[in-house]
């Protein structure tokens, strides 16, 4: 199983041209020979105890006027598809509190996926605060699963 790495998102992911200065952004990486695509739907299903906390989540925002939509496909999809390359994939959407978007980058033989988050008022700001550990779990989860899966696909030099 490859080891999930901390990690900068490559330079030359498209997700680059919205940072800001003091925006969030993290960044994951592992050795897998998925495309974007394929990684973000093994990824992206939630372990159901990641699917408990989303609920909870929602439960709690939607008093606030937060977004709580949890489709799979759509406009009102959680994870709308913003960008689409063949080595990479953009999901996420705006919202009062904050904006955000998943980079999952296929560079050479690793996959890199990264949470942008651009906080835009208090609320944003605190609510990233408080879902900080939550996310650094979700998404090292995320990457484990995304190592562990083979496909029979190779990959283009």
């Amino acid at each position: 199983m490859s080891q999930v790495v901390k990690t900068p998102l490559p330079q030359s992911s498209h997700l680059w041209s919205m940072v800001q200065t003091d925006d969030f952004i993290d960044g994951y990486a592992v050795r897998s020979d998925l495309s974007p695509s394929e990684a973000a739907k093994i990824g992206l299903s939630m372990p159901v105890w990641a699917d408990t906390l989303l609920k909870l989540r929602n439960a709690i925002v939607k008093p606030l006027g937060l977004k709580t939509d949890t489709s799979d496909a759509g406009p009102d999809a959680i994870f709308p598809v913003t960008y689409d390359s063949n080595d990479e994939l953009i999901l996420g959407t705006d919202d009062n509190h904050l904006n955000f978007r998943i980079a999952i980058k296929r560079e050479g033989e690793m996959i890199h996926m990264a949470t942008w988050v651009h906080r835009n008022n208090a609320l944003g700001r605190a609510y990233l605060a408080v879902i900080m550990p939550f996310h650094v779990l979700i998404v090292r989860d995320c990457m484990k699963r995304i190592a562990r899966h083979k496909t029979t696909t190779p990959i283009a030099s």
